[in-house]
């Protein structure tokens, strides 16, 4: 099916424009009008909503290409606002046609705007809700379809709709969190990159000239950085081409399965942030058990999901043993704690919401107190490395400092 834009008058004589999916023009006039709208204008979705389809090849080439239509993306806050928009809607009684509708005209990004138009469409043709959103994969989650397929056959689409919203929410702000702990360090490193590179090719060369013209023996430390500086300069295109390759050559071993494995076994061995990337995966796997059980989706299947939810091999590999130990009738908290993978809180407390028959307020609860934890990880972490970077580049200004100011005191010296 292609994608057609188009111009239309509504049944109150508005005039409307959006986006329809048709195999042709023909067909897609037809959709529009079993929709109580009248036509006035349909065209290939390439240009922008209203313009005059023309056989003139002028005429095509000298529309207007929005080029953000095809360099954006959606991201997970968009995503979260649909949602929450969307259950708005369905919760004030709007059908779900006319909510998907609205919606799209409603977003922002062109990108998701033209998801949900393929999804009301399919809509439109019988499919439901769920099925119409799993052809949309890198959209829509695992977990978002399951959910909102229970919502469906439990007919509480709109509290589902709720809980997806409130849970994509609060993944969007963890998100940040952690983005926002790491920006300052890259910032900083990237500045710190920038003031070096003018340094060694710029500023050091000129003054090496000043010490080899007057030949004086220079200490071992400025014979050190002026071999650093003269190392930048000649082979500036090297230092580079390492640094490239090393990067891809890392990325492409990450994406093997042993290259994950060990990645990932690693990365929460690390001092400070194996904990916070533990923390990360385990509020997000409770938060997201927790949800999908609240749903109605089945214990099994929400576990599946939640496996591809933590991003981390190592306890995915845990969270597969407790649903063989679940197929097998033991309990779920039993095979997480030995898997050492799990701290005792979280494993104590599901034990106890098994035992209970109160799963999924434990699991709420373990999230949250793992998310007040991951803030305040992310808050002592930016404290202290606002100081350390600052003492980091003290340092390199020191090192650069004595290597010039050493031989222009022994110069001095000898000429007093």
């Amino acid at each position: 099916m292609a994608v057609y834009e188009y111009k239309a008058l509504s049944a109150d004589g508005r005039t409307v424009s959006g986006i329809i999916d048709a195999d042709n023009p023909k067909t897609a006039r037809s959709k529009l009008r079993k929709q109580g709208m009248f036509p006035t204008d349909v065209f290939e979705g390439k240009g922008q909503v209203g313009a005059k389809r023309s056989s003139s090849r002028v005429a095509n080439l000298s529309r207007e290409i929005d080029f953000k239509k095809y360099f954006s993306r959606i991201s997970h806050k968009d995503v979260a606002m649909m949602t929450r928009q969307l259950a708005t809607l369905v919760g004030a009684g709007v059908t779900l046609i006319e909510s998907l509708t609205a919606l799209t005209q409603q977003v922002e990004s062109e990108k998701l705007k033209l998801v949900l138009t393929q999804v009301r469409e399919r809509v439109n043709q019988g499919s439901s809700l769920a099925e119409a959103m799993r052809g949309h994969p890198t959209v829509f989650s695992d977990l978002f379809v399951n959910m909102v397929g229970a919502g469906e056959q439990s007919g509480a689409l709109d509290s589902v709709l709720v809980r997806l919203a409130d849970y994509s929410e609060g993944q969007v702000k963890l998100r940040s969190k952690v983005l926002g702990a790491l920006t300052y360090p890259i910032i900083m490193i990237f500045v710190s990159s920038l003031v070096l590179g003018v340094l060694f090719i710029v500023v050091i060369p000129k003054i090496t000239k000043i010490f080899k013209d007057m030949k004086v023996a220079l200490p071992l430390v400025t014979r050190v950085l002026i071999g650093l500086s003269q190392f930048v300069v000649s082979y500036w295109w090297v230092v580079l081409l390492m640094i490239a390759v090393t990067v891809i050559g890392f990325q492409r071993w990450v994406r093997t399965e042993k290259g994950r494995a060990i990645y990932d076994r690693y990365a929460l061995r690390l001092p400070v942030f194996g904990r916070l990337f533990r923390l990360v995966a385990l509020s997000r796997f409770a938060s997201t058990l927790a949800t999908l059980l609240r749903s109605g989706v089945p214990l099994l299947n929400a576990l599946k999901i939640c496996r591809n939810i933590v991003n981390n091999t190592v306890i995915a590999a845990a969270i597969d043993q407790a649903r063989e130990s679940i197929s097998e009738g033991h309990s779920i908290s039993e095979p997480l704690r030995r898997s050492g993978e799990f701290p005792p809180l979280a494993t104590h407390m599901i034990a106890v919401g098994e035992r209970s028959g109160q799963l999924e307020p434990m699991l709420i609860k373990v999230s949250e107190a793992y998310e007040t934890e991951v803030d305040n990880m992310v808050g002592t972490m930016t404290t202290l490395l606002e100081p350390f970077m600052i003492l980091m580049m003290g340092g390199m200004v020191m090192f650069i400092a004595l290597s010039i100011l050493m031989p222009m005191l022994q110069i001095t010296q000898s000429i007093r």
